[in-house]
């Protein structure tokens, strides 16, 4: 039975990973959701895929950054999301330090939202600094594109 279990959890697991990037928490979560009670063929299942290198974390960080900065998230942000996604702090800091458009992504943000308007005034600035802020863009991002 173990060995049937854990070929059913691991093609489960092959399916998943086929579809997109997870990262190995977010990844056990599903499987046992699907799969209760079975954590140690789980977490079997789970360091046979990181071993093929089907499951990486590091390559998760990435693909998941490079998405989410795609749709006008800012650093801060895209950190905390992959904080909850239980991703280690150090790929999380590899993948935010290799990304460099993060001025010309809050600048196009701006552009979007607020179309050709200028922050004449100190209201309409701060609404606009607060948008950036509330995406996840830095202060210093801010500071240097206003």
């Amino acid at each position: 039975m173990t060995s049937e279990a854990f070929i059913v959890i691991y093609n489960k697991a092959l399916d998943l990973v086929s579809r997109r990037e997870h990262s190995r928490h977010e990844l056990k979560q599903k499987l046992n959701k699907r799969f209760p009670e079975t954590m140690p063929i789980i977490e079997e299942a789970l360091d046979k895929l990181a071993i093929n290198n089907i499951l990486d974390d590091e390559r998760f960080a990435e693909m998941y950054l490079n998405s989410r900065a795609r749709k006008g998230f800012g650093p801060k942000k895209i950190e905390m999301e992959l904080y909850s996604k239980k991703v280690d702090s150090i790929f999380i800091d590899n993948a935010i330090e290799a990304y460099e458009s993060w001025t010309e992504n809050a600048e196009n943000e701006l552009k979007k939202k607020f179309k050709g308007v200028e922050s004449t005034d100190y209201k309409s600035k701060m609404k606009q600094k607060q948008f950036l802020f509330n995406r996840g863009f830095s202060t210093q991002i801010i500071e240097r594109i206003l």
